[in-house]
C-alpha cells in the first residue's frame, strides 16, 4: 500500500462563533484520486482552504509529506506541491493567458517551464489558441481549463481541485473530468470536491462524504457510488 502524503487529523474550522468543519479526519495515499463530495455548505470548501493555509484552523493537524503543515501559507505549501485550484478559478483577469501560466511557476527557477507550457497548451488546444488573450474574457470554462493549467505549472505533488465543473456547460464538464483522470493517470495525487458525485465517484479510488461539517461516509469510491444513502441523498435516486 502507498505511503499517506495528506492526512487531516480532528480538523476544526470556525468563523466566529459558527463551526463550519467539525472533527474531519481524511487521508489521501501517493497517487490516488480521492473525492470528497457533499452538498453545498456542508464544509467541503473550507476544509481545502484549511489544508492550504488559506483559512486559519481552530483545532486538529494537518500532515503533508510526513510533517505538520499547519500556520503555513499557501505560497510556502506550492513551493513544497501542494497546490489549489479554487473554487471560482482565481485566474489574473487582466494578465494574457500566457502570462497566467507564467505565474503558476513563479515559485520554479528551472529552465523547463517554456516546455511544460507547451504542455498545458498540449492539454488544452483552446489555451494554445488564445494565448494573448486577457483570461478575464474567456468564458468560464476557459477560465477553468486556464486555473488547472496554472496549477499543473507548478508541478504539483498534490493538487485539491474545488469544484472545478461548477457552472459549466455539459460539454465542457466532460473535458475537465477527462483532464482530471489524465492528470491522475500521470502520477499526481488528487483531493477532489465536486457536487457532482456521480461523476466525481466515478473517477475517483475513494471517497468521503460530509455533511454539516463533518465526515459520514467514507470508502471505496465504487462502494460509495452504489450506496443507497448516497444514491438517495446526492444522486436523486
Amino acid at each position: 500500500m502507498s505511503e499517506i502524503v495528506l492526512k487531516v487529523a480532528g480538523l476544526r474550522v470556525s468563523y466566529g462563533g459558527i463551526q463550519a468543519v467539525k472533527g474531519v479526519d481524511l487521508e489521501v495515499r501517493k497517487g490516488e484520486l480521492v473525492s470528497l463530495i457533499g452538498a453545498n455548505g456542508a464544509g467541503k470548501t473550507t476544509t481545502l482552504k484549511a489544508i492550504t493555509g488559506l483559512q486559519p484552523i481552530t483545532d486538529g493537524e494537518v500532515h503533508y509529506a510526513g510533517r505538520t503543515i499547519n500556520g503555513q501559507g499557501a505560497f510556502a505549501l506550492v513551493r513544497q506541491g501542494l497546490c489549489m485550484v479554487p473554487e471560482g478559478r482565481g485566474v489574473f483577469t487582466r494578465m494574457t493567458i500566457q502570462e497566467n501560466l507564467q505565474m503558476g511557476a513563479y515559485t520554479r527557477k528551472d529552465k523547463e517551464i517554456g516546455s511544460d507550457i507547451d504542455k498545458v497548451y498540449g492539454i488544452f488546444p483552446r489555451l494554445k489558441e488564445r494565448r494573448d488573450q486577457l483570461a478575464g474574457t474567456m468564458s468560464g470554462g476557459e477560465q477553468q481549463m486556464l486555473a488547472m493549467g496554472r496549477a499543473l505549472m507548478s508541478r504539483p505533488q498534490v493538487l485539491l481541485l474545488d469544484e472545478p465543473s461548477m457552472g459549466l456547460s455539459p460539454i465542457m464538464v466532460d473535458k475537465i473530468f477527462e483532464v482530471v483522470e489524465d492528470i491522475s493517470k500521470q502520477g499526481v495525487t488528487i483531493l477532489l470536491v465536486e457536487q457532482n458525485a456521480k461523476r466525481a465517484l466515478g473517477l475517483a479510488d475513494r471517497g468521503y462524504v460530509m455533511d454539516s461539517g463533518q465526515v459520514t461516509m467514507t470508502g471505496p469510491a465504487d462502494e460509495l457510488l452504489h450506496d443507497p444513502r448516497v444514491r438517495a441523498a446526492y444522486l436523486g435516486e
